[in-house]
């Protein structure tokens, strides 16, 4: 059995507007989340997006991860492409580069990486990509944390290497028998019902496990809890998220935190 931990990571997307387009609530979802992962401009975000996200980030004491993705603007880096290793590898230290120096600018820092859309579900079980992944941090800044589903091959690389592998669940996302994620191509995939979502996130603080598309029990052992920023009423999504938490004893801080 998962027993609850009493202190845990909120964590949420930020960065993901463009130019004139705008997604998101970034100013009142950095009020309530810990970690901020923050687009590096290859799915989303433009330079003056990236500085934004990072100033408000550093305002708000709130912890900065670096969300990369393949480069795929158009597809908001939710379709999968089979980018070689080693292009991808420079792909994700290029992303790493530039948020790190609006993070600086800001008065912070990047404390960990996560990757984003199809890109976090590839190097769940992509042997090539986990590694091109862990190989940028590795070479990039070995004290950064990776942020990853429990289970997936990005966390076990990532742990072989000494880096801190850091595992999280989902609040808004329907779970898999096999403890993935199910495609958003398919209903109910992305969960916007404030009592799903309380309930999921009890389950989850409370050791209890998610219940999977097919009614199955799936036991989720996390570190953070992400809310998607993309999401309908995202940020009344994470203030249920963080008042559910607190509800069941826990309390809401980065992982980055040494004291965490």
């Amino acid at each position: 059995m998962i027993i609850l931990v009493p202190v845990i990571d909120l964590n949420a997307d930020l960065g993901e507007s463009f130019g004139r387009w705008t997604l998101g609530d970034d100013a009142a979802l950095i009020e309530v989340i810990s970690s901020a992962n923050v687009a590096c401009g290859f799915h989303a975000g433009d330079p003056s997006v990236l500085r934004r996200s990072c100033e408000l980030a550093a305002d708000a004491g709130v912890a900065i991860g670096a969300q990369v993705a393949y480069r795929d603007l158009a597809g908001f880096g939710r379709r999968f492409i089979d980018v070689a290793p080693g292009e991808l590898r420079d792909d994700v230290l290029y992303q790493l580069g530039a948020l790190e120096a609006f993070a600086r600018v800001a008065g912070s820092r990047v404390g960990y990486l996560k990757p984003h859309g199809a890109l976090y579900h590839a190097v769940v079980a992509n042997e090539g990509q986990a590694e091109a992944l862990v190989d940028a941090v590795r070479t990039y800044d070995p004290t950064l944390a990776v942020l990853g589903l429990p289970g997936s091959l990005l966390l076990k690389h990532a742990a072989a290497v000494g880096l801190r592998a850091v595992p999280e669940a989902f609040a808004d996302r329907q779970y898999t028998a096999d403890g993935g994620l199910l495609d958003r191509s398919r209903p109910g995939a992305v969960l916007t019902d404030p009592a799903r979502i309380a309930d999921q996130v009890r389950r989850l603080v409370s050791g209890e496990g998610v219940v999977a598309d097919d009614g199955t029990v799936v036991a989720v052992a996390a570190e953070s809890i992400c809310v998607h920023g993309d999401t309908p009423g995202a940020v009344e999504i994470a203030r249920t998220v963080r008042s559910r938490i607190t509800a069941s004893g826990g309390s809401i801080q980065a992982f980055t935190n040494p004291a965490a």
